[in-house]
């Protein structure tokens, strides 16, 4: 079912490698100079890398899957994306704020996804030339470098990284709180590298956050759930996300147990 669902998807990881690729480079050519921005809805930055990225994109990679709906952060919501089985879900750019703040964790993330779950995964950070890459069944790479999550199943040294409440509430459990990572698809991909040991998120993530990086933990031998213990299921009418965390199989399951027998409790 797995060989069935990448051939359907009609598009390969090389593919996809070489697509983020040049995404990258064409934000890179605005990132730390001067560039127009501007506010969309009550807060959320926008810039024209964003949507410079997004076209370019939405072009590319829809070309190579002529079949496939599209999902975008920037690009107006097409109800249609409902009817297809193969959707293209893609932030071209997760991290804006950091990509005007001239800082280097932002990234571009792009999945395809087939009846709700990813089978292609990209997560490219430019800045720090890091490209991670996934096919469902395939495992994943950083850099072309075989990855995985880590093995240990306690909380005591564990580096973790999220919203500074949440970790606040993990720090008698003797945790190390990382520094914040501004791109939640970038935070997520840590814990598949193995860089980070756990990574949280608060609610209110979007399928464009999620999609790229769940699979590349999956593939990483980690796990990527809801508080509820929930796997995520994309292309839904509402494309949001309750809180959620990623770690490493082992001590995901130390993590859940905490929270099932009320020792951590996550607003």
């Amino acid at each position: 079912m797995q060989d069935a669902d990448r051939n359907a998807a009609g598009a390969t990881i090389e593919q996809l490698a070489d697509t983020v690729r040049e995404a990258g480079d064409i934000a890179l050519r605005t990132f730390r100079r001067p560039l127009r921005q501007w506010t969309k809805g009550a807060s959320s930055p926008v810039s024209e890398a964003d949507l410079a990225v997004d076209d370019f994109l939405r072009q590319r990679l829809g070309s190579l899957t002529p079949g496939a709906a599209w999902l975008s952060e920037e690009t107006e919501d097409d109800a249609a994306r409902l009817d297809a089985e193969t959707v293209w879900i893609v932030d071209p750019i997760d991290g804006t704020r950091a990509y005007i703040a001239g800082q280097s964790d932002w990234t571009i993330s792009a999945a395809l996804t087939v009846r709700g779950r990813p089978v292609l995964a990209a997560v490219f950070a430019p800045a720090m030339q890091e490209l991670f890459l996934a096919g469902v069944g395939a495992g994943a790479t950083r850099n072309g470098a075989p990855m995985s999550a880590t093995d240990g199943s306690t909380l005591a040294q564990a580096r973790v990284a999220g919203p500074e409440r949440r970790l606040a509430l993990l720090a008698p459990f003797g945790i190390v709180a990382e520094p914040k990572v501004h791109a939640l698809a970038l935070r997520i991909t840590f814990v598949a590298q193995g860089r980070l040991d756990v990574a949280l998120g608060g609610p209110n993530s979007n399928d464009w956050d999620l999609a790229a990086a769940d699979l590349l933990v999956h593939e990483a031998r980690g796990v990527l759930t809801s508080l509820a213990g929930e796997t995520p299921l994309y292309n839904r009418p509402k494309p949001k996300h309750s809180a959620l965390f990623a770690a490493g199989r082992a001590r995901h399951q130390a993590l859940s147990d905490l929270m099932r027998d009320g020792r951590v409790v996550f607003p």
